[in-house]
């Protein structure tokens, strides 16, 4: 397949990833908290609306906080198994496998260390009702240095290598 026509695949797989999964994290949260109100569409975004006059600042918290959390886990394991994608022979598989590590590693620390304080704070005014923004930030800051670390010494040669082939 042409390189171009992998990279889109890769790209739009990698957001659609992302969506399910963080997204996925707030609505589990907010259905297991009994305040799940409905899926908004926004735009090309997803957002899920709870009842929020219903939720304790520590619920509020934990609802924000998942959805960062789980696409940084998913992010992780998609390092632990970086041999496995690798090893597949569809090139489509491999370029889906690396943008969409790429997507569940950086998008969130990104977010939560500079753009929150653009487009309206987002799930950073929830974390903000457990910690404050400067640590929450911060934080963010070392997360996303460990996973550009984990890119470039372990993701970009194992990607590039099985590319090569």
């Amino acid at each position: 397949m042409n390189k171009t026509y992998r990279q889109y695949i890769g790209i739009v797989v990698a957001v659609l990833l992302y969506y399910i999964i963080h997204e996925g994290a707030h609505l589990v949260v907010a259905l297991s908290q009994g305040v799940f109100k409905q899926i908004n569409l926004i735009g090309l975004g997803v957002q899920i609306d709870v009842w929020a006059d219903r939720m304790s600042d520590w619920q509020m918290g934990i609802f924000c906080l998942a959805g960062p959390v789980a696409t940084l886990l998913a992010g992780w394991l998609m390092v632990a198994f970086v041999r496995q994608i690798c090893h597949c022979k569809s090139s489509v598989v491999r370029a889906c496998g690396w943008y969409t590590s790429l997507t569940l590693l950086m998008l969130d620390p990104i977010y939560l260390s500079i753009f929150y304080r653009w487009v309206g704070g987002g799930d950073m005014n929830g974390i903000a009702l457990l910690w404050p923004t400067g640590v929450v930030s911060a934080a963010a800051i070392v997360v996303g240095i460990i996973n550009l670390l984990l890119i470039w010494k372990i993701l970009y040669p194992t990607y590039t290598k099985s590319f090569a082939k």
